[in-house]
């Protein structure tokens, strides 16, 4: 089992090819994914990007996609397995007069990413410094041996990191440099094992039409004052006036859960919740799930079967506008 200190304070390597990825041009692409999604999209310039929430008429989830605007595109990397669903979804939304085209290029690349402070000095043969310290969601293309490629600043989780996403004929060449300067090699489990500490919701899971993106904490994902898009009107509803029943929190635990029976959050036998994620390490059991608002935050004493567990803030989530 990974260490999250020893990972953040090292560089880490990743292959996340299982995220999907969609490629969006055309003259209308901003505007549309403006109209589809919570955040302001339409204020973004080239090489600039954000984390923006796809949602359905009612509000409630359907992924959590960071968007990267290029020159001529705009690269969506969507969430492990979710790549046709949210195709098949905006692909219903393109009109006959919308310049819009929607390409899933999901096997077309790879996804590698470099998680950890030190990935500053392995990617700095390669990319500048002062780019590499660039504001989150950055990106630009770069060569590495005749090799092109994007890099983004961030790896979609509150940690140091950056994104390469390399066309597929050329990622093995890109693994092998990456692999000779000898970072600790990560896999999935790994990643979603950092997700779930980080507090990062993912479909099937957190992200579920039982939830809306305030309910999971999403709040920087989401612009207040943008115009109309697919479920805007519920959101700001649900935000005017103080709407959000439940919320989404980390739960450290005392001992271990059997997550497929012991899911229902209790305080002194009243059910207030439920778990949506659950890990176990070598140091802590925790766990990620909802909570009704009225019961509490942080620092909440609750049950979850035989275990007692304590509600504590994630970085990732945040359940008030936030500006990093």
């Amino acid at each position: 089992m990974i260490d999250l200190n020893i990972i953040n304070n090292s560089v880490a390597l990743i292959d996340r090819s299982n995220h999907g990825l969609l490629c969006v041009t055309g003259d209308d692409r901003l505007r549309f994914l403006h109209n589809q999604s919570t955040n302001n999209i339409q204020s973004l310039k080239v090489g600039e990007g954000c984390d923006t929430v796809f949602v359905n008429s009612t509000g409630r989830n359907i992924d959590l996609v960071s968007a990267y605007i290029k020159e001529n595109e705009v690269l969506l990397l969507v969430s492990p397995g979710q790549n046709k669903k949210l195709y098949d979804w905006l692909d219903r939304y393109i009109f006959p007069f919308d310049k819009v085209v929607i390409k899933d290029v999901t096997t077309q690349y790879k996804i590698f990413s470099l998680i950890g402070k030190k990935s500053l000095d392995l990617l700095s043969e390669w990319v500048d410094n002062n780019f590499l310290n660039a504001k989150e969601f950055s990106h630009k293309n770069i060569t590495i041996d005749d090799i092109e490629l994007t890099i983004t600043i961030g790896c979609n989780l509150k940690l140091t990191g950056f994104n390469l996403i390399i066309p597929e004929k050329n990622a093995e060449k890109i693994w092998q440099k990456l692999t000779a300067k000898n970072p600790i090699l990560m896999e999935i489990k790994d990643y979603d094992t950092l997700r779930i500490l980080q507090g990062r919701p993912t479909p099937n899971q957190e992200l579920t039409e039982e939830y809306n993106p305030l309910e999971s904490g999403l709040w920087d994902a989401i612009s207040f004052n943008k115009g109309c898009y697919i479920g805007q009107e519920t959101i700001a509803r649900l935000n005017t006036y103080k709407g959000v029943k439940q919320k989404l929190w980390g739960i450290k635990l005392d001992r271990s859960i059997n997550l497929e029976k012991d899911n229902i959050i209790m305080i002194e036998g009243e059910k207030v919740g439920k778990i949506t994620s659950y890990l176990e390490t070598e140091s802590e059991n925790f766990a990620l799930g909802y909570i009704r608002t009225k019961a509490g935050d942080i620092g909440l004493k609750v049950n979850v079967g035989e275990a007692t567990g304590e509600v504590v803030k994630v970085p990732f989530i945040h359940h008030e506008y936030y500006q990093p």
